[in-house]
């Protein structure tokens, strides 16, 4: 499956944006799909991710309550929704997907969960 996110841009502090990741390739409701950022110098990191169904979702604790994750399986696309973004959101973000299915915030952090992933978007944030 070939994975293209969108949607990003700048945005000042208290914004919000929303991130498109579309798929095409393969039956996209047969992979749960993540989120992950990486600014500059740091490692890549998790950020969000969602089931098959879209029944499960999970967040990492510094986009909890900001962030929405959500996808429409008809569309073939998953989005992340951010509100309240901060200037320690700015990065690109990678969305992924995972041919199993994700069951547990354990599995759903880890990248090598992920089998296929897209190119990035960038987001910046300013303050």
């Amino acid at each position: 499956v070939q994975l293209q996110a969108f949607g990003g841009g700048l945005v000042q502090a208290g914004g919000s944006l929303r991130l498109s990741c579309a798929a095409s390739g393969g039956t996209f409701s047969n992979y749960a799909t993540g989120w992950f950022r990486q600014a500059p110098g740091k490692e890549r990191a998790f950020v969000a991710a969602i089931s098959r169904s879209g029944v499960r979702t999970y967040y990492a604790d510094s986009v909890k309550g900001r962030f929405t994750i959500s996808r429409d399986n008809a569309k073939n696309t998953v989005y992340l929704q951010m509100n309240s973004l901060r200037a320690e959101d700015t990065a690109q973000y990678y969305c992924a997907a995972a041919k199993s299915d994700i069951y547990s915030i354990g599995s759903a952090y880890l990248g090598r969960t992920y089998d296929y992933w897209g190119q990035g978007t960038q987001v910046t944030v300013s303050s």
